[in-house]
């Protein structure tokens, strides 16, 4: 091969390389400050740590609001984080559903229904993920989230469901930060309002 059959070979190769995205930007690393923040919530619930982790929760649902606030107005959006935020909120939901059982301050069968359709969810994201990465799918291309792949984009009807659960979860944590009695939002109240509520928004 002649030197200029040889560069316009390697032309053509590096056009067909997929563009790497800046995943450092303000609204990633407010999601994944959420992300790690999680399991920090979880330990001061299970640890009778009411309040200082009702005050890590709000932190948390303050950094879901902004991030994509600032993403859409100073044009940072990225692939990465459709895929990290709704991780972040996933992983928060999981962690405190299941500190929240632990706790007793929510009832198993309730706690079952959120993890089990979370995880499902899970893993349909972590398929598509795969399925939509260019060639070559290795580990760590997989792993290496500034390559593109398909964006995740939750429903409207998702987002309703969301929305309902961190409100279940956040009015459950500030009950028991206020050392009061959940009532009807306790354990039976919850129940009943969750399978009324979750049939409807299993979708994604």
């Amino acid at each position: 091969m002649n030197e200029p059959d040889r560069l316009l070979l390697n032309k053509r190769i590096l056009g067909s390389l997929p563009i790497h995205e800046n995943i450092y930007t303000i609204p990633n690393i407010l999601t994944f400050s959420r992300l790690v923040a999680a399991p920090v919530i979880g330990y001061l619930t299970v640890n009778d740590q009411h309040v200082a982790a009702l005050a890590l929760f709000i932190y948390a649902g303050a950094t879901d609001l902004v991030d994509g606030w600032i993403a859409r107005k100073w044009n940072l959006q990225t692939v990465v984080g459709t895929v990290i935020d709704p991780m972040a909120d996933k992983t928060l939901m999981t962690v405190l559903t299941l500190s929240l059982a632990v706790k007793g301050a929510l009832p198993i069968p309730l706690a079952l229904l959120i993890l089990g359709r979370d995880a499902l969810l899970s893993l349909a994201a972590i398929y598509y993920r795969y399925i939509s990465l260019p060639p070559p799918k290795t580990l760590a291309r997989y792993w290496d989230f500034s390559l593109p792949s398909a964006e995740v984009y939750p429903t409207g009807i998702s987002k309703v469901n969301t929305a309902l659960q961190l409100g279940l979860i956040g009015w459950t944590m500030g009950t028991m930060a206020m050392g009061g009695d959940l009532g009807w939002w306790g354990p039976d109240g919850a129940l009943k309002a969750m399978w009324y509520v979750q049939p409807f928004s299993v979708n994604k």
